[in-house]
């Protein structure tokens, strides 16, 4: 097993570190900068070049049927979907075969309606305690089903 996480704009590596180790699960969190993370022998930093997706495409490239996603990026939820990943988003809404498509479409409208909104379209609901704690609930939860 191996929790691969899309570094940049994570707001919840330090859950996923604490999950990691309690479990004895590898991580690798993957950036196209050098981030911080904690020196220990469970946790690898994996650093792309800068170009455009290339932590997307190293994630989806290693995502398999042993692994469980964190991410925040619609598309990349999708490939790693079809590459049999478990993903989870960072809110702790995992990301399912079933919901993906309506998750494009959404995404898409939205980027419509911001498109001819000028600016005056808010960002993303802020990220709450709620949320943390439904990410550490459905990453225990997905690390549970891949041990079985």
């Amino acid at each position: 097993m191996t929790i691969l996480v899309d570094g940049d704009a994570c707001p919840v590596k330090e859950e996923v570190y604490k999950v990691a180790w309690r479990r004895g699960v590898p991580v690798k969190l993957v950036s196209n900068s050098r981030l911080r993370v904690p020196d220990h022998p469970l946790i690898q930093r994996v650093v792309v070049s800068d170009g455009f997706d290339a932590a997307d495409d190293w994630i989806a490239e290693a995502a398999d049927a042993r692994s469980i996603v964190i991410t925040g990026d619609i598309l990349l939820a999708e490939r790693c979907l079809k590459n049999g990943a478990a993903v989870i988003g960072h809110n702790g809404r995992p990301f399912t075969e079933a919901s993906i498509g309506g998750a494009i479409a959404t995404r898409a409208i939205m980027a419509d309606l911001r498109a001819g909104a000028d600016g005056m379209m808010g960002g993303p609901k802020p990220f709450t305690k709620a949320d943390r704690s439904r990410f550490l609930q459905a990453l225990d939860e997905a690390l549970a089903r891949l041990a079985r």
